[in-house]
């Protein structure tokens, strides 16, 4: 299929980003690697294709006292061979590997993943485990917004029209932090079944709901792996039950478990 027509503007400043993004049919344009998919199976219609890439400001990992800030427009490539993020969000470094393959790393970025809200997503779910906080710029100017009070519902965000996500806050990781980062999936690259995002006592699943799913845990993996059973409903998919789901779900919550004590 063939995307439907559009119109295409490429602002020279985040100023004019703003005016443009104030069409109610705009939308924006980054890496394109979910949108342009959803533009040609006529999943999504926008009148204005607004694109973002190359403004300043939008890019870029760097150390501001105790967290790091990634900018909206850094590619998951760049996330992947970056030493600060290996060093001081291990978490996020583990949850690179697993987006897609090389070829979409290579062009998608964290703040287009962020903003898409995909349930299936890492980044989402690691950003939640990470309490880590959402930088947000609009004609209105600048705010802030914890990641777990960001992800609205599927596919919906916290994000109001004219804004746009410029860039994501992760704490940096203490000496005695344990994180551990687990994905299940048909084939590699493909989209997760079921996920574990886990960060000291912060676990957060993806693929369980219409969100990452911050799960509160007992004081053993007995104890945590019965509230699993009530706590946790994952919506079946075209392969896999909610109950096969669920019980995938118990697995990683072990593996995770186990990882983090030793």
């Amino acid at each position: 299929m063939k995307a439907p027509a559009f119109a295409y503007a490429k602002p020279a400043s985040l100023a004019e980003a703003f005016e443009l993004l104030g069409d109610p049919g705009a939308k924006i344009l980054a890496g394109g690697q979910s949108l342009i998919p959803s533009l040609n199976l006529r999943l999504s219609s926008p009148e204005l294709l607004v694109d973002i890439t190359g403004l300043p400001g939008l890019s870029g990992i760097s150390i501001q006292g105790n967290s790091v800030r990634i900018g909206a427009l850094t590619t998951h490539a760049q996330l992947e061979k970056s030493e600060i993020v290996a060093k001081h969000v291990p978490l996020l470094a583990q949850a690179v590997p697993h987006v897609a393959h090389a070829a979409i790393r290579n062009r998608g970025t964290i703040g287009g993943s962020l903003a898409l809200a995909d349930p299936a997503a890492e980044y989402p779910a690691a950003a939640v485990a990470l309490d880590a906080v959402m930088h947000i710029a609009g004609k209105k100017g600048k705010r802030t917004v914890k990641a777990s009070e960001f992800f609205r519902g599927l596919f919906e965000t916290d994000l109001k029209p004219g804004e746009l996500l410029a860039a994501a806050e992760f704490p940096v990781a203490a000496k005695s932090d344990r994180s551990v980062f687990l994905e299940l999936s048909r084939r590699h690259g493909d989209y997760a079944i079921i996920g574990l995002a886990a960060h000291n006592e912060r676990f957060a699943f993806l693929g369980v709901g219409d969100r990452p799913v911050l799960f509160s845990f007992g004081k053993n993996i007995g104890a945590a792996k019965e509230t699993l059973k009530t706590s946790l409903k994952p919506p079946p998919d075209l392969y896999n039950s909610s109950a096969a789901k669920l019980h995938l779900a118990g697995v990683l919550l072990e593996r995770a478990w186990n990882t983090l004590a030793t």
